[in-house]
């Protein structure tokens, strides 16, 4: 068997840009992304993801091998930011390796991306389910990231969608493998080409996302959802174990998507990197309203 310190299991993981609350009593993990200076996937960002993933696996296994189960069943993806779940791509990084023509370091974030969404997609190889807490508005990897968890509950008023198409690229850590499983290839292709941010209420109607949540109400719809999943776990273990068997997403498929994105990346003409840098920009902005004495606080991990 193999042999694991039981003390650094039972201490969080060092996280620089997100939060982790442990809810024993309705079996949550809640990991909240702060990430920094902009919101979306930094390399510190997906660090903090690979550590909490790594940390829940080794606690559940623990659990079920010293007491034969454990209190852990769900693990919930979510913000920090009110306004905003998580604006996709580290844009900025992207531009800088496609100029210096780094392919090598491209792949390794790429591939990064896709370790977590696969984590996540799989259910970290536990019995539990992965909700994507999604209060604020999902663009390109954040996106992508939400559709990789096994639930999604969103608010009324949050915007979702794949603005990659604006700088003639496409979402390439996820989107259409999850996408397509969940709704079809043909509307699929639609949402992703269209470049357009959907409404939550619109993505429920077409049956992307799961729960749709009131306005400000994300949390008390995360309860409610596994308040009713505990009344009915037998039927969640079988629908879980239908999904990862007859509809799941091989990580061989999202490596051989990323590696096409990493390539068509780096063929980008200049006209396209420079609309990515003014998203950047835009971002950047958006970052610096969200550092100005607020008025309402980011929201803490609850």
């Amino acid at each position: 068997m193999e042999t694991v310190n039981l003390a650094s299991i039972n201490q969080k993981p060092s996280l620089e840009q997100a939060t982790l609350h442990l809810n024993a009593s309705l079996g949550t993990a809640v990991f909240r992304m702060q990430p920094h200076p902009r919101p979306c996937f930094t390399p510190t960002l997906l660090d903090d993801i690979r550590a909490f993933q790594s940390h829940m696996t080794q606690t559940i296994r623990v659990d079920y091998q010293t007491k034969g189960h454990s209190d852990w069943k769900y693990i919930v993806f979510a913000s920090g930011d009110e306004q905003t779940f998580n604006l996709g791509g580290d844009l900025a990084l992207f531009v800088e390796l496609i100029e210096q023509r780094d392919r090598e370091k491209l792949m390794d974030y790429a591939t990064a991306c896709i370790d977590g969404a696969y984590g996540f997609h799989t259910h970290l190889g536990q019995p539990v389910t992965t909700i994507a807490l999604v209060e604020g508005n999902a663009q390109g990897g954040g996106f992508e990231a939400a559709l990789s968890c096994n639930v999604i509950i969103a608010e009324r008023g949050t915007h979702l969608g794949f603005p990659e198409v604006l700088f003639n690229m496409f979402p390439g850590m996820g989107a259409y493998s999850f996408l397509s499983r969940r709704v079809g290839t043909s509307l699929a292709e639609r949402l992703i080409y269209s470049g357009d941010l959907y409404t939550a209420e619109t993505l429920y109607d077409l049956g992307v996302i799961d729960i749709l949540a009131d306005e400000g109400a994300g949390e008390i719809a995360l309860s409610n959802y596994i308040r009713t999943a505990q009344r009915r776990t037998n039927a969640l273990k079988l629908l879980r174990h239908v999904r990862q068997n007859y509809n799941s997403v091989p990580y061989e498929e999202l490596l051989g998507i990323t590696t096409q994105w990493v390539d068509a990346a780096l063929n980008l003409r200049q006209n396209e990197i420079n609309v990515m840098q003014r998203l950047v920009r835009a971002q950047n902005k958006r970052a610096a309203k969200l550092a100005e004495p607020p008025q309402n606080s980011l929201r803490q991990a609850t």
